[in-house]
């Protein structure tokens, strides 16, 4: 069997038949047949709370949950949109949460798991936008607002990131090399997955005079993407929607 890996989802009603394709992969064979399927972040758009009453968030819930009830783990990794998703959400939609950083074994190999945004340290901007947002009093602050308030602030905040996409060079917003090799060093590892840069690839590299790899998982906006690692193959391939 394999192991499913896809990130960088990005559900949001105003796409919705990408939503659709994600509730019929996780419905299909391959993911009711699989080692375990992998989200490494950015499963929506925005995130506003567990307590989110909206359509999305149920419909999400129900299809990890029956992948969870037909025997098979769907692991969570959060990323830079939907950080605020907590133990309540995932015990209601059968998700088992990771750390950002974690290693798992697969079919043999040592490998870590990130949604990727820290990688990208030319970014500085970002980056001191996500050290303020992680702590725990701006987290607690922001959940305990009105749930009107934060789908505002959700959606300025999405604004926002438009427009610093729109004014930063595309190279600042990829991953930085050194940071690569420093968090593959520190993880004791010679393969990493993650998303965040929606540059699906699989980059094959030398570290510490080893070979390594690297596997970017693409983003779901036209398509899905999903990445299948058993223990002889690694496919990155696509998913059309219709």
């Amino acid at each position: 069997m394999a192991s499913l890996f896809i990130a960088d989802l990005h559900l949001d009603d105003s796409r919705p038949h990408i939503t659709d394709l994600f509730e019929r992969y996780l419905a299909g064979d391959e993911v009711r047949q699989a080692d375990a399927l992998y989200i490494l972040g950015d499963l929506v758009e925005a995130w506003v709370g567990d307590d989110d009453d909206a359509e999305l968030p149920t419909r999400i819930a129900r299809a990890t949950r029956a992948v969870r009830a037909s025997g098979r783990p769907v692991y969570f990794l959060p990323g830079n949109r939907d950080f605020l998703l907590g133990q309540d959400y995932a015990d209601r939609a059968g998700l088992t949460l990771l750390e950002d950083g974690v290693v798992h074994d697969l079919h043999g190999r040592p490998t870590l798991l990130m949604h990727g945004d820290t990688l990208c340290t030319d970014d500085v901007a970002y980056q001191a936008v996500r050290r303020q947002v992680r702590t725990p009093e701006w987290k607690a602050n922001i959940l305990a607002m009105p749930l009107q308030a934060r789908r505002a602030f959700a959606a300025k905040a999405r604004a926002d990131s438009r427009a610093h996409t729109g004014a930063t060079m595309e190279s600042i917003m990829d991953v930085n090399a050194e940071a690569v090799a420093q968090a593959m060093r520190g993880a004791g590892v010679t393969r990493l997955i993650h998303g965040h840069t929606h540059r699906p690839a699989v980059h094959e590299f030398t570290l510490d005079g080893q070979d390594a790899q690297r596997i970017v998982l693409g983003d779901w906006y036209e398509q899905g993407s999903v990445l299948r690692v058993d223990a002889d193959t690694v496919d990155l391939r696509r998913l059309q929607s219709t």
